[in-house]
């Protein structure tokens, strides 16, 4: 073989072990979507129930709604495998959800005085 067929052999193994390590890098991470959108909204949801618990329907009726309408989203984009979008939206939801908890929890110790 001659010498710059065996040079060109030589470089083009690093080439596909790098274009092999570049796709199961890929795959491994498009797999952690489920398991980030998984954690993201059950927190969501844990908070979202801890603010319909202090009455955020009532004290915080925007807030609390908005909270719910994007976890359902959330929920439709992760069942069409959209855990980019899932995983913002639930982001979205929980901080809507903590707004709520904080407006409801305001209005018990306004009500208090």
């Amino acid at each position: 073989m001659p010498s710059f067929r065996r040079e060109l052999v030589a470089r083009s193994r690093p080439g596909r072990a790098l274009a092999w390590s570049i796709a199961l890098l890929g795959l491994s991470v498009a797999g952690c979507g489920n398991a980030i959108y998984a954690v993201q909204v059950n927190a969501a949801s844990a908070k979202l129930e801890e603010a319909r618990e202090l009455g955020a329907e009532q004290y915080a009726a925007y807030e609390y709604w908005y909270a719910v309408e994007h976890i359902e989203k959330a929920q439709t984009e992760a069942s069409e495998a959209d855990y980019g979008d899932a995983i913002d939206l639930a982001e979205i939801g929980e901080d809507y959800a903590d707004k709520a908890i904080q407006l409801a929890r305001d209005a018990h110790r306004g009500a208090g005085r």
